[in-house]
């Protein structure tokens, strides 16, 4: 079974794309904001796909204020993570965001909050794990 890491600092939201991922998708979800855990997690190989909210206004690392962008940068210039696929998630979907965002952090995709088509959510995920 495929597993997905939620980071996210919204609670509601992480539950709302836990519920859709696993009544959906079948894919078994853990969620973490400590960054610490994001770079354990993603080091062993625990999860197939990271979904990161792009402003984590909670997330400190080795001291230092951390948003989804710069977790996304350091998981992509570390050898053993950055094959991971990492789909940004945000609220900030100005025009020009997206590619912004992706050409920044290095991530794989982007989808905007709120999640209105739940099936696409789902697909746009889909389509990014490895396939096994």
């Amino acid at each position: 079974m495929k597993t997905v890491l939620i980071v996210e600092d919204d609670l509601i939201n992480a539950r709302v794309f836990s519920k859709i991922l696993t009544k959906r998708a079948g894919l078994e979800v853990k969620h973490t904001e400590n960054v610490d855990e994001v770079m354990k997690i993603a080091q062993s190989r625990e999860v197939d796909l990271i979904l990161m909210d792009v402003s984590l206004s909670h997330s400190v690392y080795q001291g230092k204020p951390v948003d989804g962008i710069r977790i996304t940068q350091m998981l992509k210039a570390d050898p053993e993570t950055a094959s991971l696929p990492i789909i940004l998630v945000t609220a900030h979907a100005m025009e020009g965001d997206r590619e912004n965002f992706l050409l920044q952090s290095g991530a794989d995709d982007y989808i905007s909050k709120p999640v209105v088509d739940h099936q696409q959510f789902v697909d746009q995920i889909v389509a990014l794990l490895p396939q096994a």
